[in-house]
């Protein structure tokens, strides 16, 4: 595979190696870049998420993908007696995270593999993924993965962007996003392969129901997805069976 085909069509082992490094080069940018290019509703989608998070037995919360940390800043922010992970395969994403939380002893940041998270078995009340799904070839090994480290009865979360549903709105946020998103953000980040990747990988992610059904064969049950902003974005919430 040639450095300027795309990232999607890459074989797994080279496209994860891409992905980890085209993250790692944005990882300066990638907070700034993520409120202008989604006029802040990232913020609003993040809090919704937390909202809905149920601490029952561990009063733990795990953040996979964590890239800076945005996540399981909110979520301690406002669950005031938990305790956060976040975890991340881009060593640059954890060194940003890690300037963010400071000395902040409620967080704890660490590198690691969605597919082999080094957790025991019912760890956390918590598992969620805020818009890093989109970037794991083998998501259904990742959701089962999360359902593992959770307690009976935990939840498991995905914040991720879809195409839109709405017939009015999906032609028009599919113009900015494939035409307009990759040439500002490119021009802003100094890395349009980034963005353009970006664009192609919401284009190429399931929609809602048929996500919903990935979590399903997880393991999950009582699986609800929330729309978000005219169906941008979704919040996928699963819950692993108590028996």
């Amino acid at each position: 595979m040639k450095r300027g085909e795309p990232i999607l069509a890459a074989p797994d082992p080279e496209r994860i190696s891409r992905v980890r490094e085209m993250f790692g080069d944005i990882e300066g940018r990638y907070d700034f870049l993520n409120r202008l290019l989604s006029l802040r509703r990232d913020v609003a989608w993040r809090r919704f998420a937390v909202r809905r998070m149920r601490f029952l037995q561990t009063w733990r919360f795990l953040d996979v993908a964590t890239g800076t940390a945005d996540l399981a800043v909110e979520a301690v922010r406002h669950h005031r007696e938990i305790q956060a992970t976040g975890l991340d395969f881009v060593p640059g994403m954890i060194e940003g995270a890690r300037h963010k939380v400071g000395g902040a002893g409620r967080i704890r940041l660490l590198q690691g593999d969605a597919l082999a998270l080094p957790f025991a078995d019912g760890s956390f009340d918590v598992a969620a993924v805020a818009f890093g799904i989109r970037n794991m070839p083998d998501r259904l090994g990742a959701l089962r993965e999360m359902a593992r480290v959770v307690v009976p009865g935990g939840q498991v979360m995905v914040l991720e962007m879809h195409l839109p549903e709405i017939p009015v709105v999906r032609p028009c946020y599919r113009f900015y996003l494939c035409r307009i998103l990759p040439r500002l953000a490119g021009a802003l980040s100094g890395n349009p392969e980034a963005y353009q990747y970006l664009s192609e990988s919401i284009v190429a992610f399931p929609p809602p129901r048929v996500f919903s059904g990935i979590m399903r064969s997880a393991g999950l049950e009582a699986v609800e997805c929330h729309s978000l902003t005219l169906g941008v974005t979704c919040l996928h919430i699963g819950r692993k069976p108590r028996r």
